[in-house]
């Protein structure tokens, strides 16, 4: 994995150092009004991280990639991730502290991690899942390009209630 920078965004390998300054940004209760909850502790979060590390899941099919966001005063304002798996499918997904939120940060940093998929890692075709009532991250989404597809059993993917599938193919380079 290699750093990148798009616009006012630079995309840093996400690390068990950067578990202290993201579990401040992932503690902003405003994320959590339609997705999953909080870490537990920072060092829940270090381990979390750590295991993140090796970019690879156990079985070594699938590639974990994940940047921390830093805007330019330095802070850390969230996330981006994917996992690639070997038949050019990648699961993406993103978190920013809402202090954040409208400023297009998150379009930067997801085109970048975008360009990189498809440059570097292979990546032909992403999904996200959102809420349907996160009708931000589903408007981030649709702006970068994808809509709404239906779920694959082939490609492991499967909604809970509430829950939308968006795409986007890419262009071959």
């Amino acid at each position: 994995m290699r750093r990148l920078v798009a616009g006012d965004v630079t995309l840093e390998p996400q690390t068990a150092a950067h578990a202290e300054a993201m579990f401040t940004v992932l503690s902003d209760p405003a994320i959590y009004a339609y997705e999953n909850a909080p870490p537990p502790s920072l060092e829940w979060l270090r381990e979390r991280f750590r295991k993140l590390e090796t970019r690879q899941s156990g079985d070594g099919r699938e590639r974990w990639l994940n940047w921390v966001i830093r805007i330019p005063t330095a802070e850390l304002a969230g996330y981006v991730q994917a996992t690639v798996r070997a038949n050019g499918t990648a699961a993406i997904a993103y978190e920013l502290a809402s202090a954040y939120w409208g400023r297009g940060l998150a379009t930067q940093a997801m085109h970048a991690m975008i360009e990189e998929l498809a440059a570097n890692y292979g990546v032909r075709t992403l999904f996200a899942v959102a809420r349907r009532a996160n009708v931000r991250s589903i408007r981030l989404l649709e702006r970068i390009g994808f809509s709404p597809a239906a779920p694959d059993p082939r490609q492991n993917q499967s909604l809970e209630p509430g829950e939308v599938l968006m795409s986007r193919r890419l262009e071959r380079s």
